[in-house]
This record gives C-alpha cells, sequence and structure tokens, in this order.
C-alpha cells in the first residue's frame, strides 16, 4: 500500500507543479476576457477561467507523470497481479 501511495505522489506532485508554471505562462500572454470558443465568449468569470484551466493543465500533466511511471516499472511490477487488499 505504501507503494502505490508514494507513486501516486510521484506522480500528483509533479504534475502540480508543472500545471502552475503553464498557468502562469499561459495567462502571462492570454487575458482570459480575450478567450472565446466557436465565435461566443466563455460564460465563465475570469477565476472561473483560471480555475478550470489549471485542472485541465493539471490533468494533462498527470497523463504524461502517469505514463512515465508505467514506463518505468518493472516488466514484474505491471505484469503482477494486485496485493490481495
Amino acid at each position: 500500500m505504501k507503494r502505490r501511495i508514494r507513486r501516486l505522489a510521484w506522480i500528483l506532485w509533479p504534475s502540480f507543479l508543472l500545471a502552475c508554471v503553464v498557468e502562469m505562462l499561459v495567462f502571462a500572454m492570454v487575458d482570459p476576457s480575450d478567450v472565446h470558443w466557436r465565435g461566443e465568449p466563455l460564460p465563465l468569470s475570469r477565476q472561473g477561467l483560471y480555475t478550470a484551466s489549471f485542472f485541465v493543465f493539471w490533468i494533462l500533466a498527470m497523463g504524461s507523470s502517469a505514463l512515465t511511471a508505467l514506463l518505468a516499472m518493472s516488466r514484474r511490477e505491471v505484469n503482477t497481479p494486485g496485493d490481495g487488499a
């Protein structure tokens, strides 16, 4: 169980930090009030757009970190069934 928690931390923490950096970089160049979807402004406040985009960035970074964690696992770890708990 400790191994799973540690691996989850290896995925969540770096992806969180990357999402923070990407959020700062994107919104340093893009004004949230200028964001449109299909020609119409989004029905979100600035704070709402910041929040939604942060979670999108975090999810994308989590996918990347999870893939890296999967590729770093040995063949035995990948093919071993669960611990039965």
